[in-house]
């Protein structure tokens, strides 16, 4: 598989946005899953936003209402939209795609290259 290619990311200041693309190549099936995971120092890593083939979007609990997980598969690129932003956000940031079935995303593209979100409080 080849992995997906991430843009976005950077510094910015508390309360501030940024926005996270990822381009992926892998074959999607008709039942998909596209997803965004984080790591920050000394933490494991965490998915935080996943979005469906159906449209369904589920949230990791300290990232609802603030990030938006997006779709546009005519460019097999999805997106991940960060309003808000805490100092704990801050991470090492990594999108996937995926198979979706029995209520369950496996991711199989394996994941991206990573991208650093640094929020200052």
């Amino acid at each position: 598989q080849v992995q997906p290619v991430q843009s976005g990311g950077g510094s910015v200041q508390a309360g501030g946005s940024l926005r996270l693309s990822c381009a992926f190549s892998v074959n999607t099936y008709s039942q998909y899953c596209l997803g965004w995971s984080r790591q920050a120092p000394g933490k494991e890593r965490e998915v935080v936003a996943e979005v469906r083939s159906d449209g369904t979007t589920s949230y990791e609990d300290s990232v609802k209402g603030r990030f938006i997980i997006s779709k546009d598969m005519a460019k097999r690129t999805h997106y991940l939209q960060m309003n808000s932003l805490k100092a704990e956000d801050t991470a090492r940031y990594y999108c996937a795609a995926g198979a979706w079935s029995e209520g369950h995303c496996t991711f199989i593209s394996g994941w991206g290259q990573g991208t650093r979100v640094a929020v200052s409080s």
